[in-house]
């Protein structure tokens, strides 16, 4: 047994600044807002399939801010932030449990690497996304977070269910690995009740949680064995929800299921989804983006090569992601000025 920091040792040592605390308040009540249709904007939820280098990850948040700044009108910009990484079977599982890339697991370093990563993500000014993998480990981040998702490979559980009707910001659940959508549906259902659920205290201990439910989940189309991004597939998202009465509000993942994990299709998955934005579709309020500083991936070695180069999904380059982004601030431009 090897004993954990506290989620209060680490808010302690790498704690949110007041200015940030509210700003991270705002940015959940911005992005539901969008969800709600209040705000006629469009989410982009955009950066690294999962961070493995802190210092080069900030160094594409310092790309990404100023170019969420610049299409603000038109677009809420979210930086990815994901420190967990779901497998099927097995494989690196993310900076939290294996900092070094090494092979070895590092609970202890990896919370504390990635608290401090986090807390200087969010001082960005970005809205930071961050997928809630081990519901034990949320308490040592979930502060500094602005949107969350649940996976497709834990869509089914019902303690990331109960988990995401606590979480205090909108919570994205992703259609299963198989492509089906009641899963998440279901899980969409369960978010809004209210449950009582164990959680890990800021002291460490134990604890009971008594949640309200969730008001601002929503749907994330990732594909399956095929795609899910299309005019089709989205009117038959949007027929499942209306069905058992949720709100029709869908985000698409252009990676994953929808690319055929190929980052290359990406581009193609932003242009028609952004064609179905432009010609009105309300339902569609955010696309999802795995971008990083170069374009691919790497494999994880004793001694990684390229710290700008993913070591999980390969992602699009920077400079391929910026005319995506400036594609989809058009296409939310496009919709408000429908009559």
């Amino acid at each position: 047994m090897h004993p954990l920091p506290t989620p209060a040792d680490l808010s302690a040592a790498h704690s949110l600044p007041a200015a940030t605390e509210k700003a991270v308040a705002q940015h959940r009540e911005t992005v539901a807002d969008v969800l709600a249709g209040r705000d006629p904007r469009l989410l982009a939820i955009v950066g690294p399939c999962s961070v493995h280098d802190p210092e080069a990850a900030l160094e594409y948040a310092d790309l990404l801010a100023p170019a969420a700044r610049r299409l603000a009108d038109d677009l809420v910009v979210v930086f990815r932030a994901y420190l967990e990484k779901p497998r099927t079977v097995a494989g690196w599982t993310g900076l939290l449990t294996s900092p070094r890339l090494d092979g070895k697991s590092d609970l202890s370093t990896g919370l504390r690497v990635g608290r401090s990563f986090l807390t200087e993500a969010a001082a960005t000014g970005l809205p930071l996304a961050y997928e809630f993998v081990d519901p034990a480990l949320s308490a040592y981040v979930a502060d500094t977070v602005s949107w969350g998702a649940i996976g497709a490979r834990t869509v089914a559980s019902q303690p990331h269910r109960h988990l995401a009707s606590w979480l205090p910001m909108p919570i994205g659940m992703k259609n299963c690995v198989s492509g089906r959508l009641d899963t998440a549906v279901a899980a969409l259902q369960a978010a809004a009740h209210q449950h009582t659920l164990p959680a890990v205290s800021p002291d460490g201990r134990l604890t009971m949680l008594h949640s309200t439910g969730n008001p601002d989940t929503h749907l994330v189309l990732r594909g399956g064995p095929t795609p899910n991004y299309d005019r089709a597939n989205v009117a038959q998202a949007r027929a499942a929800l209306a069905a058992v009465g949720l709100p029709e509000r869908i985000v698409v993942d252009a990676s994953h299921g929808n690319s055929g994990k190929d980052h290359n299709r990406q581009p193609a998955v932003v242009a028609d989804v952004a064609a179905q934005i432009s010609d009105g579709d309300p339902a569609l309020v955010g696309v999802m983006i795995e971008s990083y500083l170069a374009d691919g991936r790497q494999d994880i070695a004793a001694d990684i090569a390229r710290r700008d180069l993913s070591v999980t999904d390969a992602c699009l380059g920077w400079s391929r992601t910026e005319p995506l982004l400036e594609s989809l601030a058009l296409a939310a431009r496009r919709r408000r000025a429908r009559p």
